[in-house]
């Protein structure tokens, strides 16, 4: 069955090819192999697809501040020795190394979830999918957790320019941290995250207790959860606790981070969830017919992920797949079964039935303090952000034409003119 829903896609196949090193687990490769996976399937033909604008630094900047963007853009691998006290500082190192390309990696990222956001607000679309986004751990001035630009928090505050209120739900294995403190003081923003919390696990935070602060106390919401939980466990807290959020919060739009390092087998991760299981928190978020923008995240067994999120676009579009994969670029990945089911998880599940029950106790009475969605005074709405205009492309004639030839097929028609009328532009009031 064809979906009834607009569906808006961002990709550009530049953001696949950069290199965090050879032992590092974050490897965007996985984002090729996810876009050639959904190509396969032919879902493709059910969207739209743009290519999104690198987001320039004065939009970073609306988030960041104006000196760690300055730094992220000015910083090379061959040049890292020189700003020792820097790296130091914006916490680039290990976790967060510099490597080629860091900056445009940011922008184009950066600028899929604002460009999605943007379309959502223009009401160009229902729902719009940015499978590159979703890096919630960055923070206004330090990079954290393999994050440097918070995509994230940048793509909500667009939505926030026409929506009252905004929900964001986190579903990686690690909690929404720089979401979650970006909004921590507003209600004008609901953050809930399900996570793995506890034994020192990355970032730490994300304890029931955090709930947020000033206006933003009862806003903050948090499920920490323990090593194991399987689909039904996950699926039916899942269900409860985003009912009640809609019920009480009647946000305008939903941002959904789908980081596929919850799923069964993750290289980081510790949960037993299948891609049924994490796709049906997907499929349920839908149901609610609200503005949706969708992102990645975390997720470090490569071909898994890659199947994760065919599996969701698939949901977004109401396309069920089969479970044979189609031949593709990446078919050698997914030996030696060539099927989008994964194995169940063999982590002990140490989540026990009174522990969930706890927990979502303590979180509907958190949100049982909030008498009724907060009314906002809406303002006239401010344009969206002023970008000098100049062709980037009348500047840089050679640079990545290769690419952009190689996408090609991924463009429709319909959606890609010259001049005034070209859909990919920027909208500017």
């Amino acid at each position: 069955m064809p979906s009834k829903d607009k569906i808006a896609y961002f990709y550009d196949g530049d953001v696949g090819s950069v290199y965090f090193g050879a032992k590092h687990p974050m490897k965007p490769h996985r984002l090729c192999m996810t876009h050639h996976l959904v190509l396969s399937y032919d879902l493709h033909k059910k969207m739209e697809i743009y290519r999104p604008h690198k987001a320039y630094p004065v939009e970073l900047a609306q988030f960041h501040s104006a000196d760690y963007v300055e730094f992220l853009n000015r910083i090379t691998p061959d040049t890292q020795h020189l700003f020792l006290n820097e790296l130091t500082k914006y916490n680039l190192g290990e976790d967060c190394p510099v490597f080629d390309n860091l900056f445009e990696f940011c922008q184009i990222y950066a600028g899929g979830t604002i460009d999605a956001a943007r379309r959502l607000n223009n009401q160009l679309c229902d729902i719009a999918i940015n499978w590159a986004g979703g890096l919630h751990h960055a923070k206004k001035c330090e990079a954290s957790g393999f994050c440097y630009i918070n995509d994230l928090v940048l793509g909500i505050l667009e939505l926030l320019k026409y929506h009252a209120r905004v929900l964001y739900i986190d579903i990686d294995v690690h909690h929404g941290d720089g979401v979650e403190e970006a909004f921590y003081f507003t209600d004008r923003v609901m953050t809930v995250s399900f996570h793995k919390y506890g034994d020192l696990f990355f970032p730490g935070t994300g304890d029931a207790k955090e709930i947020g602060e000033r206006e933003g106390k009862f806003y903050a919401i948090n499920v920490p959860l323990k090593d194991g939980i399987d689909d039904s466990s996950f699926t039916r807290l899942f269900k409860t606790i985003i009912s009640k959020v809609l019920e009480t919060y009647q946000p305008g739009a939903i941002v959904l981070q789908c980081g596929a390092d919850s799923l069964a087998g993750d290289r980081l991760g510790c949960f037993n969830l299948s891609i049924d299981g994490h796709a049906e928190c997907v499929s349920f978020v839908k149901r609610f017919n609200l503005p949706l923008l969708v992102t990645g995240g975390g997720g470090y067994t490569k071909e898994n992920v890659a199947r994760c999120w065919t599996v969701e676009t698939g949901v977004l579009l109401d396309t069920e797949l089969p479970n044979e994969i189609p031949e593709n670029d990446y078919i050698k990945y997914f030996a030696p079964e060539f099927s989008l089911k994964i194995p169940n998880g063999q982590i002990e599940n140490l989540n026990s039935k009174s522990y969930l029950s706890t927990i979502k106790m303590q979180v509907l009475e958190n949100l049982r303090c909030i008498q009724h969605a907060p009314s906002v005074q809406m303002q006239e709405v401010p344009p969206d952000f002023y970008i000098p205009e100049f062709d980037e492309d009348e500047q840089n004639p050679d640079e990545r034409l290769d690419q952009h030839t190689q996408d090609k097929h991924i463009q429709r028609d319909d959606e890609y003119y010259d001049g005034d009328n070209d859909n990919d532009q920027m909208d500017v009031s």
